[in-house]
């Protein structure tokens, strides 16, 4: 798998339940969200100008994905917000279609562009590392099923770990089906 079908197998409705752990606090909070992922090819004007915004050749780009979430954690105070959109372009490394550049126009932990790095490793989990001016943030995605997406990330913040969160994303059709789910996803969700 590479990064571009890593995305392809990512595209659909995602209901996402989310902990993450205010280390320095030593508190947990608790949020879910709706998570959609649209699939974007090379050809594709919103993959042209993100790769243009970056000064990077659009021609090096193989595709992306257009991604939109709407949110609450736990904590939120009345004026937070937690819902948005952003265009992720993919760059691979030349000789390895496995890692590369991901190309965005808002970042996660500050809405700016950025870009992060990206590879798949043995276990076919996108890892993702991005650094930005005041923090790095290292994500990891997997599948423990094909309607079950997991991610794990750690922000650093200032020199020290600041948060650690835990996700657990069920692809929407799988909530919303009238038959019974498969056996797999009938044990990871305890049904």
């Amino acid at each position: 798998m590479d990064g571009l079908q890593f995305f392809q197998q990512s595209a659909g409705q995602w209901q996402s339940l989310r902990t993450t752990h205010h280390l320095p606090f030593r508190r947990a909070e608790n949020g879910d969200a709706q998570i959609s992922v649209e699939t974007l090819t090379a050809d594709d004007e919103r993959i042209t100008e993100i790769c243009q915004m970056h000064d990077v050749d659009p021609q090096t780009a193989v595709g992306g994905a257009f991604i939109s979430w709407d949110g609450s954690m736990e904590w939120d105070r009345e004026d937070e917000d937690h819902s948005g959109t952003s265009v992720f372009s993919l760059v691979p490394d030349r000789d390895n279609p496995k890692q590369g550049q991901l190309l965005r126009e808002r970042g996660y932990a500050e809405v700016v562009p950025v870009i992060g790095q990206y590879h798949i490793d043995q276990e076919q989990a996108l890892v993702l590392v991005t650094e930005y001016e005041s923090m790095s943030i290292n994500e990891r995605f997997w599948f423990s099923h094909p309607d079950v997406r997991l991610r794990a990330s750690t922000v650093k913040r200032f020199g020290g770990l600041s948060t650690a969160t835990f996700c657990a994303e069920i692809r929407a059709q799988a909530v919303s089906q009238t038959e019974p789910a498969s056996e797999p996803l009938q044990s990871f969700w305890g049904w």
